[in-house]
């Protein structure tokens, strides 16, 4: 009986890319747990330390277990027989749009795809979306496919369209030193980078959302940062904005537990997000901001102004003073 038959392979993703940005590797579609122990105590200024090296000196240290995980939204494509057919399904667990593309490896007792059919798609956020049917032969000896897909988040066809500046993500009254934006670039130097622009800022200081949006991707758990780029690259965290013309901004190196949104929020300008840190890939405490958008399997960074006094526009540049204006 055919449909009795699960000698259907599939494949887990090739080719599957994490968003990144200044070394930061966003846990996309994954899952990351750690089980360590946290130090927290003050600091000569009064300032809380957290860390996971265990102090030698302060007496008055707070020692917590962290058992924390993040599972990120998922993207999987899955089949299932229907009556003489196998229907593929796409499901899209992210609060964002999903450009993806399918390839079969191999096909044995089931009808070929038809060969003008572009195996692409954008999947609607939170969506399921049947792909293709595919008739299966009654007389094979033998049913097998394997296929394999790509995704990245983001529709390739958004363009960047912003009738003024982006609010400078922080509150207003506060001034702080543009430490790295184009062209400079001492690590900005990829494509979904270039156009990043990091703001050095005391951890703690309130992140606000420079543009309104639907949160879409969240890292909050971690609490490390270093010079090594492979080991500390993905303990950054970060929030990702969707914004209407579906481009995204990223709000990087967050302080350990202060993200105060989640997948799915949608919020305003201006909008507390996170309290700013250390986190991740970093030599000091700073924000790196940066508006992307994906051009086809691949993030590309945009260049962006922000809101300047009386509504111009200020041009970050490295070695200036940022301002916010309400």
């Amino acid at each position: 009986m055919v449909g009795g038959e699960r000698t259907l392979v599939r494949r887990c993703p090739f080719g599957r890319q994490s968003l990144v940005a200044l070394a930061i590797t966003a846990l996309m579609g994954g899952h990351l747990a750690h089980s360590d122990a946290l130090y927290k105590y003050r600091g000569e200024d009064g300032e809380w330390i957290f860390t996971d090296r265990e102090p030698v000196d302060e007496e008055n240290v707070e020692v917590r277990e962290l058992e924390s995980s993040f599972v990120a939204p998922e993207f999987s494509v899955s089949h299932e027989f229907s009556g003489k057919s196998i229907e593929l399904t796409a499901r899209n667990d992210y609060h964002a749009p999903v450009e993806m593309r399918l390839e079969f490896v191999e096909i044995t007792g089931v009808s070929f795809p038809d060969p003008d059919q572009d195996l692409h798609w954008v999947i609607e956020p939170r969506s399921n979306r049947v792909l293709m049917n595919l008739e299966v032969l009654e007389q094979a000896p033998a049913r097998r496919i394997q296929y394999r897909f790509r995704y990245m988040p983001g529709d390739p066809v958004a363009s960047h369209q912003v009738a003024e500046g982006y609010q400078a993500p922080f509150p207003s009254g506060l001034n702080f030193p543009i430490t790295q934006a184009y062209p400079d670039s001492a690590t900005h130097k990829t494509r979904d980078s270039i156009y990043a622009v990091d703001i050095a800022m005391p951890i703690g200081t309130n992140v606000l959302a420079a543009r309104g949006g639907v949160v879409f991707d969240v890292t909050s758990d971690n609490y490390r940062g270093g010079l090594d780029r492979d080991q500390d690259g993905p303990r950054a965290n970060i929030v990702r904005i969707l914004h209407e013309d579906g481009t995204f901004s990223l709000y990087a190196h967050l302080n350990w537990n202060s993200i105060r949104v989640n997948p799915g929020d949608r919020v305003r300008a201006g909008q507390y997000i996170a309290d700013s840190g250390n986190t991740g890939y970093s030599s000091g405490p700073h924000l790196h901001f940066s508006v992307q958008r994906n051009v086809g399997f691949s993030v590309e960074s945009l260049p962006l102004v922000f809101r300047g006094s009386n509504a111009s526009n200020v041009v970050p540049a490295t070695g200036e003073v940022l301002s916010a204006y309400p």
